[in-house]
């Protein structure tokens, strides 16, 4: 999912001169999740923004919502006409497509979206994976080195790992050793032997937003059968 945490309320209120009409735009899919953007922050934030334009006397008209998927256009209807300021709790994905649907609002971030992660425990997220296009985990033992190693090395751990542990962090663990004890386990050390060739990044972001097309969903798919690229 993608992992993303809540702007100090400072740095939020500094995006909102000038603005009467506040809409604080709460998402249930992944910022809620990570417990960045969800309808419980969303309300929390309402409430700070709400608070703080009485003290100040800034005469906000403070609202909350919170919808099912910020990222898809069919759960926004409930913003169309709004022409006030939108503070987006979604990823950044949502809050454009927010901004997509609705061009006469004004949408600010109320959250910096990090990366696509997955839960290590309470309230902790560890990023998984780096959206590279050209996924090689079969070979690293379902372990991503792009993302997980610093240093996003594709054969081997550096000299710099140690005890299991990056040079970078003595936090953070390298993601070689991981992927060299889980091969082990699995009995697939002769992965080991395979050199994994420099990546082709033009599957990442080589040439601008990358779009994906499923071709099976397009009109016409069930009748001439799948017509995806090999």
């Amino acid at each position: 999912m993608i992992i993303a945490e809540r702007k100090p309320l400072p740095e939020v209120l500094g995006m909102l001169d000038g603005s009467n009409e506040i809409l604080v735009l709460g998402c249930r899919s992944c910022t809620a999740i990570c417990l960045a953007g969800g309808e419980k922050e969303s309300r929390a934030l309402s409430e700070a923004l709400a608070l703080h334009s009485e003290l100040k006397g800034k005469g906000w008209k403070v609202d909350t919502l919170t919808v099912e998927r910020a990222c898809e256009k069919e759960f926004l209807t409930p913003l169309n006409g709004f022409k006030g300021t939108v503070v987006s709790m979604a990823c950044g994905v949502g809050a454009q497509v927010v901004q997509d649907h609705g061009p006469e609002a004004m949408v600010v971030p109320g959250v910096n979206t990090s990366n696509m992660g997955a839960p290590e425990g309470m309230g902790v997220f560890v990023e998984k994976c780096a959206g590279c296009g050209d996924c090689i985990i079969h070979l690293t033992a379902g372990i991503c080195p792009i993302a997980r190693c610093a240093k996003s090395l594709l054969n081997g751990p550096c000299g710099g790992s140690q005890n299991g542990l990056c040079e970078v962090s003595k936090e953070t663990p390298c993601a070689w050793d991981q992927i060299i004890r889980s091969l082990e386990r699995s009995g697939r050390l002769d992965l080991l032997n395979v050199n994994i060739p420099p990546k082709d990044w033009r599957a990442s972001r080589n040439g601008g937003p990358r779009r994906v097309v499923n071709q099976e969903a397009l009109p016409g798919a069930a009748q001439n059968g799948w017509r995806g690229e090999p």
